[in-house]
């Protein structure tokens, strides 16, 4: 594991963090405010938790008086979106997108009201741009794939492009999937492995990208601190592995000998009738590395898959 992280570059003054209520914003609202900044979250849910950042509700759509907390700040990070861990009907499909472009705009248009904006603005993004390859490693570079996560993908990041102020730093992140020991995703397949059901799903060849909710934070705050830091990157450790790797490392890190295999026809049933969500999620994939994260120098706290697994699962 690296020990790089003493050389990342430190943020100061106030943070303003749309979306900052789920696993990343959590996350990274906490190292902020660790490393001393004044962290303002904006939220659509009404807050009561004990948390040392201020809180405050937008709708995301329209410009109200959360806009002032704009004024001076060092940076602004947009990571609002409604989850994509759901049936994908019509109707969720609509929110999906909705909630990521009117976020974005939303901000650009709030941002053109102040007298002394932030320098710089982080964007959230999607790995899922690239679509599903089975067998080409996307990078930065990469051609943009098809389909509902690629098409929104395209319509957040124009949306950005579209909404930035004129001279401000832009920094895009192509987020992979984020593993964290107290949010998304990664707490049900750990829960399943020790279960004895994390084995193969359909061929487990499809492409798990992966990053550790550390080293998504230290490249959010990177892009706030680093002024050298422009346009897109994809936020994802090194290496890459199959869905079936990535189990079998989640099973080691647990103790547990074994994961029962579960066919395509299973996970379609199971993913629609028992969890509620999109069974695509787990049977389509895409190997993505990060061209412009290495020439940079970017050194991952966790840059292989048994690492992170084992630092996840010691935690709990």
């Amino acid at each position: 594991m690296s020990t790089a992280t003493n050389t990342d570059p430190k943020p100061s003054g106030k943070i303003v963090i749309a979306g900052g209520t789920g696993l990343i914003g959590r996350h990274t609202a906490q190292q902020l405010h660790e490393a001393g900044c004044e962290v303002v979250v904006l939220t659509r849910r009404n807050v009561t938790n004990s948390d040392p950042w201020e809180h405050v509700t937008w709708d995301g759509r329209t410009v109200g008086d959360w806009a002032k907390h704009l004024e001076g700040a060092s940076a602004v990070v947009n990571l609002a979106g409604r989850t994509v861990d759901c049936i994908k009907t019509p109707d969720h499909c609509d929110e999906i997108l909705r909630s990521r472009v009117d976020a974005t705009t939303t901000i650009g248009a709030a941002l053109r009201e102040v007298q002394t904006p932030p320098p710089v603005w982080v964007q959230m993004s999607t790995a899922h741009i690239h679509g599903d390859p089975p067998e080409a490693v996307c990078d930065e570079d990469s051609a943009l794939g098809l389909g509902l996560a690629p098409d929104v993908g395209r319509a957040w990041e124009q949306a950005y492009t579209e909404s930035v102020p004129t001279g401000m730093r832009q920094v895009i992140t192509r987020t992979s999937f984020v593993i964290g020991k107290n949010g998304g995703a990664f707490p049900v397949l750990r829960r399943l492995a020790r279960l004895g059901l994390g084995g193969r799903v359909s061929h487990g060849r499809q492409g798990m990208s992966w990053i550790h909710e550390d080293d998504m934070t230290r490249l959010i705050v990177r892009g706030i601190a680093d002024e050298s830091m422009r346009g897109v990157y994809m936020a994802t450790a090194p290496n890459p592995v199959s869905q079936a790797d990535f189990m079998r490392a989640l099973r080691r890190a647990l103790g547990v000998p074994v994961g029962l295999p579960a066919s395509e026809w299973m996970v379609r049933f199971g993913a629609h009738y028992l969890m509620r969500t999109d069974p695509e999620l787990i049977l389509y994939g895409r190997y993505c590395i990060s061209t412009r994260l290495k020439e940079e120098g970017f050194e991952f706290k966790y840059p292989t898959i048994a690492e992170a697994m084992q630092a996840l699962c010691d935690a709990n």
